[in-house]
């Protein structure tokens, strides 16, 4: 069922509350200058909950999807959530509380490549209740790439599963960055959260690997959508496959995929080994990017249970450099050879704010991540320039 409500909020109905068999189905609260509605669904006991600015008289509409929920004030998008599972309220109930209700229908116009611009990416975030999370950064000819995570509620969307959906901005010059159509959607309820992944190219098309969290145990799909232009990209839904038992598969995310010297492309997944309790980085290859094969032999292995997050790889100045992060924070590993050899530098941070992944840029490593509030998931962009010693030591700028 797809609906959307409309109602014009007044004096007479500053408090809106629809039951069922004794409980709440749905509450609409006004107070302050502020909007809230709290939207039941069967998944969960808890509602999910979603606030704007407003004033009495505005025009309300709410748009439930399945996957989605849309809370606007006039034309502007105030807020959203990702619901799961069967809504409690129906269509007659919400016309019996006053709200219009029509059928919704999605357009289906492919957006434009490029959506708009802005100036300077360093300290940004999308809107003044949208932020940043985990940055994947990537070379494309003359153009820096940022695909990111957004976030709304940092983090805790959809029952704390997040919700996080890929987007993406450009540069060729660091100042003006080009805004692009969303690469990764929620368009499922069973997708808890699209996770962090990598880009590559290959034979005229461009692929993302990721992760879906899906919550409650249930193993991470290593995942995967296909662009013909860079911009627009479409789920692979004939693509997909799961850890072994050798591996928790539920906490698998975060694929990173490179392509060797000899054409051969590897895949580094966030995991951990059940039996040994620590966590590692998986190590699958692949001829043709459709068929992964286990190695057997992680590329990284943790001291204990800690999951090293949001692997990166990068080749700069012949060495190879593996990057990944620990409770947000990112350290490094470089070597002369590119699966092993692996050298500790004296300091292993990387100090670009939380879980950062780089990309070359004019014979520098240009890191991406993000800067959060204390305690809190997302925030706004930053970056940090690093280069390398001759020991092979990276420099921070």
């Amino acid at each position: 069922m797809s609906l959307m409500i409309r109602k014009k909020i007044t004096s007479s109905d500053k408090q809106i509350n629809l039951r069922k068999n004794g409980k709440a189905v749905f509450t609409c609260t006004f107070a302050e200058g502020e909007l809230t509605c709290e939207v039941y669904y069967d998944f969960d006991p808890r509602p999910l909950t979603l606030r704007g600015k407003y004033a009495l008289g505005e025009d309300l509409r709410l748009v439930l999807l399945p996957y989605r929920l849309e809370l606007y004030v006039g034309e502007i998008l105030c807020d959203e959530e990702w619901p799961k599972g069967a809504l409690l309220a129906d269509a007659d109930a919400f016309r019996f509380a006053g709200f219009a209700v029509e059928d919704y229908l999605l357009a289906e116009e492919e957006p434009p490549a490029v959506l708009g611009a802005f100036s300077d990416a360093e300290g940004w975030k999308p809107e003044e209740n949208v932020f940043v999370g985990d940055c994947m950064p990537y070379r494309r000819g003359g153009e820096y790439h940022v695909l990111y995570l957004k976030d709304r509620h940092h983090h805790e969307s959809k029952w704390w599963l997040g919700a996080h959906q890929w987007e993406h901005i450009s540069t060729t010059d660091l100042k003006t960055w080009r805004i692009h159509p969303t690469a990764i959607a929620i368009d499922d309820p069973e997708e808890g959260s699209i996770c962090t992944g990598s880009h590559i190219s290959h034979q005229g098309k461009e692929y993302l690997f990721y992760t879906v969290r899906k919550g409650g145990g249930v193993a991470a799909p290593i995942s995967r959508s296909v662009s013909e232009d860079g911009y627009h990209f479409r789920k692979d839904k004939d693509f997909g496959f799961v850890l072994s038992d050798r591996y928790l598969a539920h906490v698998a995310r975060d694929p990173k995929v490179i392509r060797d010297d000899e054409g051969v492309f590897h895949m580094f997944l966030t995991t951990a080994l059940r039996e040994e309790g620590k966590g590692c980085l998986a190590h699958f290859i692949s001829r043709d990017l459709d068929t992964w094969q286990d190695t057997g032999t992680p590329i990284y292995v943790g001291e204990d249970g800690e999951q090293p997050e949001c692997p990166d790889y990068i080749r700069y100045r012949g060495r190879y450099y593996l990057i990944f992060s620990l409770k947000g924070k990112a350290h490094y590993r470089y070597s002369d050879h590119p699966f092993h050899g692996w050298q500790n530098p004296a300091d292993d941070r990387i100090p670009c704010a939380s879980v950062p992944k780089g990309a070359l840029w004019e014979d520098k490593i240009l890191f991406a991540g993000y800067a959060a509030p204390p305690k809190c998931y997302a925030g706004t962009m930053t970056f940090r320039f690093a280069t390398a010693n001759e020991a092979g030591e990276l420099i921070f700028l």
